[in-house]
């Protein structure tokens, strides 16, 4: 029987392939409702990361199939109602988990083909200013969903009002991390029918800083008040994963995801410099692993470090992923074939 610690690899694996599918289209529609004249340099690659949303689909099923594995709450659930309020029980979060995404797919599939003809016409490009507006809302409103189901109520009896937030600033900042590494290296590599211009990183090291603060914001004040009081039911799940078994992903999560790319981009020049950049960005995508790991293994503060899970699992999606999203560039033409 797999262990709940390697159990636990799957469901970071779907969180990562989700929040990457979600981040290019909306961070396309955000930087077209801001006015930003560089998104005609990235926001065709951007959206082709929707070519993830199957596999997300896929690793969806296997999740909620897996039910107690995945929900460690569920095994304990009484025969006439969960110990949780109403809002999980379990046909419920199946059911919103899987209609949630199917809309959430088709809204930015939606997206995605008026931004194709969004130039042709004024008629098109109000059409596509439309469906922009409604991209942050499905954006902020699926992931505090996300946040709530897969990790915040592994414990039943432990709640954060900032916790949705800072689990959606967090892994769209680990989305911008893997934009700005994915650039990098299709332009050096020639792969690209228009290379993105040179500039590009900047703007992305400054998003890529810019999230930083919100994350060790949203980090801090969810700490700070559920240490202050120091209630049992709030403040053991957070010293478990800071003082227990993974104790050294929680503090390592800290150096990757706030230390390092604070000191760092807060200097002009590195913001200039792609080689620093990238160092960055590896940095904050390992840093957003180890804390979603520690998030979803970490629950009692104990476990294992799931060394076959992620030796077997993690490349296997790794190489889906890259064929799915290698054929959507390809018929978009924005690669070399």
């Amino acid at each position: 029987m797999i262990s709940y610690s390697n159990w636990s690899v799957l469901t970071v694996s779907f969180l990562v392939v989700l929040y990457l599918a979600l981040g290019g289209v909306t961070l396309s529609a955000v930087l077209h409702l801001v006015g930003a004249q560089w998104r005609y340099e990235i926001r065709r690659l951007a959206v082709s990361l929707f070519a993830l949303f199957p596999l997300a689909f896929v690793l969806l099923i296997i999740l909620l199939v897996g039910g107690e594995k995945t929900f460690p709450w569920l095994s304990t659930a009484t025969e006439h109602g969960h110990h949780l309020p109403a809002w999980h029980n379990y046909t419920f979060l199946v059911t919103r988990q899987v209609l949630g995404m199917l809309a959430v797919m088709t809204i930015f599939w939606v997206f995605i083909k008026r931004q194709e003809v969004s130039d042709r016409s004024k008629e098109d490009q109000q059409r596509f200013h439309n469906i922009a507006n409604w991209i942050p809302y499905t954006f902020v409103l699926y992931g505090t969903m996300i946040a709530w189901d897969f990790e915040m109520t592994l414990v039943p009896s432990w709640h954060s009002a900032i916790y949705g937030m800072q689990h959606f600033i967090s892994n769209f900042n680990m989305f911008m991390a893997f934009l700005v590494t994915w650039i990098y290296v299709l332009n050096t590599r020639g792969k690209l029918v228009r290379p993105v211009e040179d500039y590009v990183y900047n703007y992305l090291a400054q998003m890529m800083f810019a999230f930083t603060l919100l994350f060790i914001y949203t980090f801090f004040a969810q700490y700070l008040v559920i240490w202050y009081p120091n209630l049992p039911n709030e403040v053991d799940r957070v010293m478990g994963m800071q003082n227990g078994d993974y104790s050294v992903l929680w503090w390592s999560m800290i150096t990757l995801k706030f230390i390092i790319p604070f000191t760092v981009l807060a200097m002009r020049p590195s913001r200039h410099s792609p080689p620093i950049i990238l160092t960055v960005a590896a940095s904050i995508i390992v840093g957003t692993l180890f804390e979603r790991y520690v998030w979803i293994s970490g629950v009692n503060g104990t476990g294992t470090m799931p060394v076959f899970a992620v030796l077997v699992i993690v490349p296997v999606l790794a190489v889906i992923g890259f064929l799915l999203v290698r054929r959507m560039m390809a018929r978009s033409h924005l690669i070399k074939v």
